[in-house]
Formats: structure tokens, sequence, C-alpha cells
């Protein structure tokens, strides 16, 4: 029986945005690829996995990565700012985009995007032979295209710096989606957690404006209370949850409900 030709796996998360809808991601910063197993079997659309503030390793995150897979679910990497190999490793392995924090200004927002899309958009270091390539068996010329429409490329704006140039930051060919960091923000401004200072309301609600005001897509962390709050505004990829404060609450409910017996 013939085969069907090799081809890149679709991003679920660039399929719903497209058409108008909404992903929604969860944050995972412990190691065990069974728990990416698990949020992709309730539904999630997305796994973001972490290697700027967690010490995974690569071979952590392509385990990940697979179990995502398995359910055909995405995962998104946030990386370390360093070389073009932190940015490009996570999307060899099949990741199906990766996040770069603390994007300052238009110049880094281009260079990003050099790194990280093919011909003619960027120089992104050409090697099919890994998972995003089907080992070798996607053709050269039909590999690249795919990367380029089915693979995406996230920025933080997470700094007071990035907003004098946001709206040329918003226009670089090859950033896809813009995600919004109040924690970080609100350090960067000098209230570190106030997140009810205005500038932060301010900047959340320009970030989404000004994305899709040049056809990109916005994204943000937020909850299960301001979900509807954050769509509204233009956020079309909203991260809720994080295994280790579901742990923690789980965990942390449990002793406490055991309490009259072990106190």
């Amino acid at each position: 029986m013939k085969k069907d030709a090799a081809k890149m796996r679709p991003s679920r998360v660039l399929a719903k945005m497209r058409a108008g809808k909404v992903a929604t991601c969860v944050k995972l910063n412990l190691t065990d690829p069974r728990i990416a197993e698990i949020a992709a079997r309730c539904g999630y659309d997305c796994i973001w996995l972490d290697m700027e503030h967690v010490p995974n390793t690569l071979h952590d995150v392509e385990n990940h990565i697979r179990a995502a897979k398995m359910h055909d679910v995405d995962t998104l990497v946030r990386v370390k700012r360093g070389n073009y190999s932190n940015m490009i490793n996570p999307l060899e392995m099949d990741a199906a985009g990766i996040m770069v924090p603390h994007v300052m200004n238009a110049e880094d927002a281009r260079r990003v995007a050099w790194y990280t899309k093919f011909h003619p958009i960027g120089r992104r270091p050409l090697d099919g032979g890994n998972s995003d390539g089907g080992y070798c068996s996607i053709p050269l010329q039909q590999y690249i295209k795919e990367a380029n429409e089915q693979r995406f490329t996230m920025i933080q704006i997470e700094d007071p710096e990035p907003l004098d140039e946001l709206d040329e930051i918003a226009q670089v060919e090859g950033i896809d989606i813009l995600l919004f960091g109040a924690c970080d923000f609100s350090h960067g401004i000098g209230t570190p957690g106030d997140f009810d200072n205005p500038r932060i309301a301010e900047t959340r609600k320009r970030v989404a404006e000004v994305a899709r005001k040049y056809g990109k897509f916005a994204g943000i962390p937020g909850t299960v209370d301001n979900f509807q709050e954050l769509v509204d505004m233009g956020y079309q990829f909203i991260t809720v949850g994080a295994d280790v404060v579901s742990l923690w609450k789980s965990f942390s409910s449990i002793i406490v409900s055991l309490s009259k017996w072990t106190s």
C-alpha cells in the first residue's frame, strides 16, 4: 500500500487563531512527560515548556513534545536568550512554536525573525534531518514552506522599553504573536507585583490593539475569571494554569482537610 507523502504536522494553535478562535495553553515546569500527556488529554491546545526559568534540558523538552504530539497538541518552548541555536533547537525537535523573552526593540524583533524563519523571511539555519523535517522525508522546498506557515514565533513584551517601538515591532515580518507579560512589566516600571497599576491595564490593552492592527496575534497569561475579558480585548492565545500551581493547591487542600486528625 502506498504511503501518504510526508508533511509537517500542522499547528493546532495557528489553525484555531486563523479561524478566529481562541487557543488555550497551560504552563508546565516539571520534567516528567507524563504531565504533558495528562494536559494534552484534558484538551488544551498548547503546552508551554520553559527553558528561561526552569532547568529543563533539551532531552526533557523533546520528550514533552512527543507526549503532546500523541494527542495532536502543540508545544511552545520559551527559550533562553543566547545564540541562534537556543531558538531553533526546539523547532527542530518539532515544537510548534518558540517564545523569546524580553524583546526590547524592533531591531531585537527583526533578529529573532531572521533566526527563526526560513527564506524569504529570514535565514534560519537549514537542516531537515530532525523530527520537524520528518528526518529528511519532507522535500526541502516543502519543508521550508511548511515551517514558515505552520510554526510560530512569539515574542514577549514584558518591559517598558519596547513600548516606544511597539508599532514597528508588530510590523516585523516573521513575528506571529506578541505576548504581554505583566509580572516582569510591573518589575520594569518599579512596582513589582502591583498588578493594579494603571500602566499595566493600559499596556495590556495596547498590546492587543497593536497586534491586531498589523495582522498579528496577541497572547497573554490569564485566569478562568478574566478569560472572557481578555477575549473581548482581542487576545487569541491565552495561557491558563500551571502544573506546579495545580499540585500546590491540591496537596495543600488535602493537608488542610486532614488537619483535624493530624494537628
